[in-house]
């Protein structure tokens, strides 16, 4: 069985076939069309139809959007790309290809795919991490995606940053409308945001942590803030859930330090005498997306 996923993302869209396996047949990408719906639902379209004319088949179709459906109007909600909130995308989508669709939030997919093969196999309980341009959160109980009563299981990125500094309150504006969330402090934007705040130079994330491994002090000072931050919100993920597994994917997962440096802070804020939950490295990547989304038929999953 052929199984394809699409990982709709705010830059590109990805689509790719996979077999039983989790071995990529093929894979293509193109920009996403910024804030137009119907060229979105285009774009998708068209990847779809060209894999199909590849493969020579119709292979099952999953798709990771960000957001989530909203249960009782059918429509997209939560999402970062403004175009598709409101949208019933899921019915136009199976509407344009032919065919029924399945599909789950983008860091449900990431989740599901570190849980089903990747750096989290084998784990029961799952926790899912995108640090990115934004902050997702997914969780996979048993190998099996926990979406919870109203869809959002592990949006963790739009509650308050815990134990907040007196400088750290109320805190940014979010897009969600309210301020000081853990998205606005913990993801990419948010540290270059932090470093400015503290009349640092304008950065991207990842010339924050270049600078800082090469010794800038503003940059080093800019890095251990964001850690604990992060500590601090993964404390009280910890907390509620008690996760078998931690795994970070995103931008910022590449930062090596995080590994060592954040699972020594939390210890301070996680209500237990010891912590033993790993914080790890996605082991598929940036490819855990669409392979999550393409496993959304799988029945194992």
């Amino acid at each position: 069985m052929v199984f394809l996923g699409v990982d709709l993302g705010g830059t590109k869209i990805e689509v790719a076939a996979l077999n039983e396996t989790g071995r990529f047949l093929t894979r293509m990408r193109v920009a996403t069309p910024q804030g137009d719906y119907g060229a979105t639902l285009g774009a998708i379209a068209a990847l779809v139809r060209r894999v199909d004319e590849e493969l020579g088949e119709r292979g099952s179709l999953g798709i990771g959007t960000p957001g989530a459906l909203s249960g009782s109007k059918g429509v997209l909600k939560n999402s970062n790309s403004l175009c598709l909130i409101g949208k019933p995308i899921l019915d136009d989508l199976q509407r344009l290809l032919e065919r029924p669709i399945r599909m789950a939030n983008d860091a449900n997919c990431f989740a599901l795919s570190e849980a089903r093969d990747g750096a989290a196999k084998g784990a029961e309980v799952v926790f899912g991490v995108i640090l990115g341009t934004g902050v997702g959160g997914g969780i996979v109980v048993r190998g099996r995606i926990l979406e919870g009563r109203n869809a959002i299981a592990g949006e963790w990125g739009h509650n308050p940053l815990p134990w907040p500094l007196r400088d750290e309150a109320p805190g940014p504006e979010c897009y969600c409308g309210k301020r000081g969330c853990i998205e606005t402090f913990v993801s990419g934007p948010g540290l270059a945001r932090d470093l400015r705040a503290r009349g640092g130079d304008d950065l991207s994330a990842d010339a924050v942590v270049e600078r800082a491994n090469a010794g800038d002090r503003a940059c080093i000072a800019a890095m251990e803030r964001y850690e604990d931050r992060l500590a601090r919100a993964l404390a009280s993920v910890i907390n509620i859930l008690d996760p078998d597994v931690i795994v970070l994917g995103g931008g910022l997962s590449n930062v090596e330090r995080l590994y060592e440096t954040v699972p020594r802070l939390w210890t301070r804020y996680v209500f237990s005498d010891t912590v033993e939950t790993p914080l790890v490295r996605a082991l598929h990547g940036d490819s855990s997306g669409v392979r999550g989304a393409a496993f959304l038929w799988d029945a194992s999953a």
